[in-house]
């Protein structure tokens, strides 16, 4: 049998673990602290919802699951493989969270400010960064349409962010309805759009010649691809130009609202700008959309935005919707290479003992665990290998008892 986890999974080490659990801990703490409520959703759902859920590319991503016995059978005889799964694991928690609101909005709060940090699986083909099961860290805001609820997650997730010891970052905004003025401005058509920003929204990953070849081998019209191009290729991205391409400005002043009071409240620690290149891959997008891009590491760490007519699909009524994720893997990934500060962790330390010692030593470790974290171990034969493991796996010091009046500590 295979020791090793199935490929695009990880096995964590204690130290791993532990910081994971202290990046989630204080996230959740920050979101707690502004006001957000955690929820917990099954990680299965049914996949009639997920194919329905307007995912873009995720869709062809979903895990599914198959039927059982008898039914699985009469599936196969049918000899339709669409009919061969029921159920799906979920590949973000949005979609959960909306039938989720759906199935219980009679019991919650209005608007909802919702917290959710859980995992979610894809089948990515598994390589640097693309994990197959992974960590989100989500907050939303449901049952409001007004923009402060944008202006909110942005400050909530920028100062989860400090708060983990994430710095030099700026927050990308833009809004699909003014996307999708400017593409019609362009000469796509309405039924279109969708299409187009799929294909616009890996304009970062692939350049404007992956672009514009995906949009020629979807057989858009030539004429129109090469306007598109010659705006995105020339133009200043600003507000002000995108202005002069659109006759309703509304959203645009919407836009520029969100932006100036995000700035103002950042106080300079972060900056957040327009961005018109901003898709964001999810079909299900209505309205504004965000990320966060670390200008340490050059990625994006954090990413969302509204999507008012999902959960809609459940309860056949429009209900205003927006969220924001963190990437939590990438996250712990920066941080593990980079070593993270446990401001406000407790210090760990062993107490070494002998056998037939534990009693005394279990009372002797409940007094110092007043002031620090202490684990329990039969004093080794071979002292001097067994702390330096101690010290590779995070503790901090050691004390041996009966012999020792205090701790020694590793860095002393």
């Amino acid at each position: 049998m295979k020791i090793t986890p199935v490929k695009g999974t990880n096995d964590y080490l204690p130290a791993q673990a532990e910081l994971r659990d202290y990046l989630q801990r204080k996230i959740c703490e920050t979101y707690e602290n502004c006001g957000f409520q955690r929820i917990f959703t099954p990680i299965l759902e049914d996949i009639e919802n997920l194919d329905k859920s307007e995912g873009g590319d995720n869709l062809n991503l979903i895990f599914k699951v198959m039927k059982r016995g008898e039914k699985l059978e009469k599936a196969i005889r049918g000899g339709n493989p669409d009919q061969i799964a029921d159920m799906g694991l979920r590949y973000d928690l949005t979609l959960p969270l909306s039938r989720y609101y759906a199935n219980n909005r009679s019991s919650l709060p209005q608007p909802f400010k919702v917290i959710q940090i859980d995992k979610v699986y894809r089948a990515e083909r598994p390589q640097k960064g693309r994990l197959r099961e992974f960590m989100q860290c989500d907050i939303d805001i449901l049952g409001s349409d007004s923009s402060s609820c944008e202006i909110e997650l942005i400050h909530t997730t920028a100062k989860a962010l400090l708060n983990i010891g994430i710095r030099q970052f700026k927050v990308k905004v833009n809004d699909r309805r003014v996307l999708r003025e400017v593409l019609l401005s362009a000469g796509f058509m309405e039924d279109q759009l969708d299409s187009v920003c799929i294909t616009f929204d890996k304009l970062s990953k692939i350049g404007p010649a992956g672009v514009e070849k995906e949009l020629l081998e979807k057989e858009f019209d030539q004429g129109v691809i090469d306007r598109f191009m010659q705006m995105i290729e020339n133009a200043p991205f600003t507000l002000e130009y995108v202005k002069t391409l659109c006759k309703n400005t509304e959203y645009i002043d919407t836009l520029s609202g969100i932006i100036d009071t995000s700035n103002a409240l950042s106080e300079g620690k972060y900056s957040v700008e327009y961005d018109m290149t901003l898709v964001r891959g999810q079909g299900y997008y209505t309205g504004t959309v965000f990320e966060i891009e670390s200008l340490e590491f050059g990625s994006s760490i954090a990413g969302g935005g509204r999507y008012d007519n999902l959960i809609g699909k459940f309860v056949k009524e429009q209900i205003p919707a927006v969220g924001f994720s963190i990437g939590f893997e990438r996250i712990f990934s920066i941080l593990s290479e980079r070593g993270a500060n446990y401001e406000d962790r407790p210090r760990k330390i062993v107490l070494l003992y002998e056998e037939s010692e534990i009693a005394d030593a279990i009372g002797k470790a409940e007094e110092l665990r007043a002031e620090y974290s202490v684990a329990l171990f039969v004093k080794p034969k071979k002292l001097g290998k067994f702390l330096n493991r101690l010290e590779d796996q995070g503790y901090d010091g050691f004390i041996i008892f009966g012999k020792d009046e205090g701790v020694r500590f590793f860095s002393e």
